[in-house]
């Protein structure tokens, strides 16, 4: 029992940040947020990591005045020292996503201070909205 205990502990303690990317109703339509190359996000996010963090699409994250959304959830490490998830609205530019890949590279929520800027797209979401996403 306790090598399994071991294993399990080591495993999770590895388990990186993951990143959600809305593609819900508003956030990657161009209509709603024209002149952003919504389909090119995503990759160009997955490129800046280098494996760093897990990338996936979601749909609708239910805060469509925030198009478009990107959730940074922490590592098992950086959630063991105190982070949670952070909800930032906005993300129409490639410089907001270097500095959101650059904050994960550094550890991420509980382990790195974000880029100052990040700030600035920093939002709180609703309990129900946040348990959503955790479920």
């Amino acid at each position: 029992m306790r090598i399994i205990g071991r294993m399990i502990s080591k495993k999770a303690s590895a388990a990186p940040c993951r990143i959600t990317v809305c593609r819900g109703c508003c956030c990657g339509d161009p209509a709603k947020v024209p002149g952003v190359d919504h389909g090119g996000q995503i990759p160009r996010l997955r490129a800046a990591l280098d494996g760093a963090a897990q990338v996936r699409a979601s749909e609708c994250l239910d805060v469509c005045d925030q198009a478009n959304v990107v959730v940074v959830q922490p590592s098992a490490a950086g959630r063991a020292a105190g982070g949670r998830p952070v909800w930032l609205g906005l993300v129409n530019d490639d410089e907001a996503l270097a500095d959101i890949a650059a904050w994960v590279r550094a550890g991420g929520p509980g382990l790195a201070e974000p880029p100052g800027v990040l700030d600035l797209y920093e939002f709180t979401v609703s309990r129900r909205v946040g348990k959503a996403l955790e479920g």
